[in-house]
């Protein structure tokens, strides 16, 4: 055994490469490649392409039901957009009908609160009238008095008619004061 490697080394190196092993070798290579080949053939291979092919239909199936998915989405987003712009519309007519209740009761109010500030204007106009008639006459009973005080103080002997003295006061008061 010893002597083994040594002979191996003789003989020219490499066992595969001596031409005279190459039919044999060329032998055992069809029939392991023929062997491999109808192993991977009838038992391999079927099943990768049986593996590939149910990937590919399951890829295939989740693009279907993704695209089916989408489609949903999409209708769901329009019956969304749909709603809201619906949504929307009855928000605005709620407002606009709100506005207009709220408006009507504001023009009734500010009637009322005019026809309310028209009365206790009159009223007032008419008190104060009242007042300044009131006033006037007072005002010219006591001019009438005092100028026929004065008169007869300083005046005539005799006196002068009250009637003119009532006549001059009140010539006198509506020159004045007017009307």
């Amino acid at each position: 055994m010893a002597g083994e490697p040594h002979e191996a080394a003789a003989s020219g190196g490499l066992p595969q490469l001596d031409f005279s092993t190459w039919p044999s070798q060329i032998f055992w290579l069809v029939v392991s490649f023929g062997a491999l080949y109808f192993i991977l053939s009838r038992l391999a291979l079927p099943k990768i392409a049986e593996t590939l092919q149910a990937r590919q239909d399951q890829i295939a199936g989740d693009l279907d039901l993704a695209g089916e998915f989408e489609q949903k989405a999409k209708e769901a987003e329009e019956a969304y957009n749909a709603a809201l712009a619906s949504a929307r519309a009855e928000a605005r007519k709620i407002a606009d009908k709100t506005q207009a209740e709220i408006k009507t009761q504001m023009d009734a109010a500010m009637a009322e609160a005019d026809a309310r500030i028209e009365a206790r204007a009159t009223e007032s106009t008419t008190r104060i009238a009242a007042i300044r008639d009131d006033a006037r006459a007072q005002a010219t009973t006591v001019a009438e008095d005092i100028a026929g005080a004065l008169i007869a103080k300083l005046g005539p002997a005799g006196g002068v008619d009250a009637s003119a003295i009532s006549g001059a006061v009140s010539t006198e008061i509506e020159r004045r004061f007017g009307g």
